[in-house]
C-alpha cells in the first residue's frame, strides 16, 4: 500500500488499490488512538508503511511543514547488536578508557566496534577540552499542529474539526 501500482497494472490492480487504501483510511479514521498514532509516526519515529491513514511520504510532507527531524530506529541498536565501524558517542569513548586504562586503543576499538581512528580522535577532543557540538533538539509539535498539517497534506477538501469526535477520512 505504500507506492501505488504502476501505470502499466490493469484495471482491476488499480481498483484493488484503492479498495484497500479506502479500507485502511476507514479503519484508522475509526479506531479511537488515530491522534495518538498520527503523532507518534510524524513526531516521534520514522515508521515505514500505512500508519495512521498516511503513508510515509505524506508523513515525511507533515515534518516538512512543521520544520520536524525524526531519526529512523536503529533495531540493531534497540536489540543491542553491535557491528562493526559503528558510529559511538563522545561519552562512550572516554566512559571505557576510564574503565580499561591499561587496555590498548586497539582493544579499546574492538570494544567499542568502531575504528582506531574514531577512538583516537576522541581521546584527542579530550585532552585539549573540545567535545563534540552537541544538537539541541528542536521542540515537538504541539498534537494540534500535526492534526492541522495532516488536513493540510492528506485530506485537503475537508474542514479541520477540532472536537472530541473521531477523524474521518
Amino acid at each position: 500500500m505504500e507506492e501505488p501500482p504502476p501505470a502499466s497494472a490493469t484495471r482491476r490492480t488499480r481498483e484493488r488499490y484503492e479498495q484497500l487504501v479506502r479500507e485502511a483510511k476507514a479503519l484508522c479514521a475509526s479506531c479511537p488512538l488515530f491522534t495518538d498514532c498520527l503523532y507518534s509516526a510524524v513526531a516521534e519515529h520514522d515508521v515505514s508503511g500505512f500508519v495512521a491513514g498516511t503513508t510515509a511520504a505524506q508523513r515525511r510532507s507533515m515534518r516538512n511543514l512543521l520544520d520536524v527531524e525524526v531519526q529512523a530506529d536503529d533495531f540493531d541498536q534497540l536489540a543491542g547488536a553491535r557491528g562493526t565501524r559503528r558510529p559511538v558517542s563522545h561519552e562512550e569513548v572516554l566512559r571505557l578508557r576510564t574503565q580499561y586504562p591499561n587496555d590498548s586503543l586497539e582493544s579499546l576499538a574492538m570494544r567499542l566496534g568502531c575504528s582506531l581512528s574514531t577512538v583516537k580522535r576522541h581521546l584527542r577532543r579530550a585532552r585539549r577540552g573540545q567535545s563534540p557540538a552537541v544538537k539541541t533538539p528542536r521542540p515537538r509539535p504541539q498534537v494540534s499542529a500535526v492534526l492541522d498539517a495532516f488536513d493540510t497534506v492528506v485530506d485537503q477538501q475537508r474542514q479541520p474539526r477540532r472536537t472530541g469526535g473521531s477523524r474521518v477520512a
